[in-house]
């Protein structure tokens, strides 16, 4: 009798702890993903408004978005955000969260920012896997190289030139990294088509659709 007495309390006990763990591990994952997105919002508020500048405009980006989905060009396969830049009510840029799949080691997850003219306002990288000290540096942080895209175009007479300088184009690739600023430079001209295709949706939105 004993013995089944001390067997079940040695059960409810690892019961018991087991019940505490699971609760104690799916509130600290809780935690950890608010804790991760809450630093994923201010990374990307950050480089919003690197690319736009606060006292450029007089409306808040991350409150006025219009979301679409646009796999080809933009590679995103499910709803995403594009951000808005008004200035007195205009639409001045729109900055579109924008994927390059072939990066050296994986997915480039960056944003890029157009006018209303269809230039670029600038090129942000998010995240990425490349080769520290040679990939890396489409990362403003290691480079400013990433600079080199503003300003510019791909209308139909620029676009054969609208690729790194191995490829015929107009942009510098990096000393034993092309694969890298390619995929970089093609994502932005991909992310100008998009604009150029949609730009009444996006100027002026309720939902882009993809393309």
């Amino acid at each position: 009798m004993e013995m089944f007495t001390a067997i079940r309390s040695s059960t409810l006990g690892i019961t018991i702890f087991a019940v505490v763990t699971a609760a104690l591990i799916a509130v600290t994952q809780v935690s950890t993903k608010d804790r991760i997105q809450k630093n994923e919002r201010e990374a990307q508020a950050k480089a919003l408004y690197e690319i736009v500048p606060r006292d450029q405009i007089d409306n808040d980006m991350l409150e006025d978005t219009v979301s679409f989905v646009a796999p080809g060009l933009l590679g995103h396969d499910q709803p995403v955000d594009a951000y808005r830049a008004r200035k007195e009510g205009q639409v001045i840029a729109v900055i579109l969260p924008v994927t390059a799949p072939d990066g050296y080691s994986g997915a480039i997850n960056m944003i890029v920012g157009i006018t209303r003219d269809g230039s670029v306002a600038g090129v942000r990288v998010l995240s990425h896997k490349e080769t520290p000290g040679l990939g890396d540096k489409v990362d403003l942080k290691k480079s400013d190289w990433i600079l080199s895209l503003n300003d510019q175009r791909n209308d139909d007479d620029q676009r054969a030139s609208f690729a790194v300088q191995k490829d015929g184009g107009r942009f510098d690739q990096f000393t034993g990294a092309t694969i890298t600023p390619r995929a970089v430079v093609n994502a932005t001209g991909r992310a100008l088509d998009y604009f150029r295709i949609n730009k009444a949706a996006l100027l002026e939105p309720k939902i882009a659709r993809a393309e």
